[in-house]
């Protein structure tokens, strides 16, 4: 499989996990996907008072520099990190374990 392949079936698997990933996690996984699909940060830092929208701006900036490729490795290990911690639930909406038992 190609690293493109690769990357967007993570994209798709980070979405089946089953419980919702810590804040942090979810600020990784955003500056990642920022870095691959748009490149180096182009918008300017949203007003204080707008948290969600600086914090998302800060995960982004964290990745500056980074190359795309780098950034689908980074981001590809995150998700198979976070399968590993939260499992995933397969098509039907049944659980699959997180590790074998």
């Amino acid at each position: 499989m190609s690293l493109q392949a690769d990357f967007d079936k993570a994209t798709a698997e980070v979405r089946k996990l089953k419980s919702r990933p810590e804040d942090e996690e979810l600020k990784k996984l955003y500056g990642l996907y920022k870095q691959v699909v748009i490149g180096d940060i182009n918008i300017a830092c949203p007003a204080m008072l707008d948290l969600k929208g600086k914090a998302k701006w800060e995960a982004w900036n964290l990745q500056k520099g980074l190359s795309k490729e780098d950034a689908m490795i980074a981001y590809i290990s995150k998700t198979k990190e976070l399968i590993e911690k939260y499992g995933i639930q397969n098509s039907s909406g049944e659980d699959f374990p997180s590790k074998p038992s």
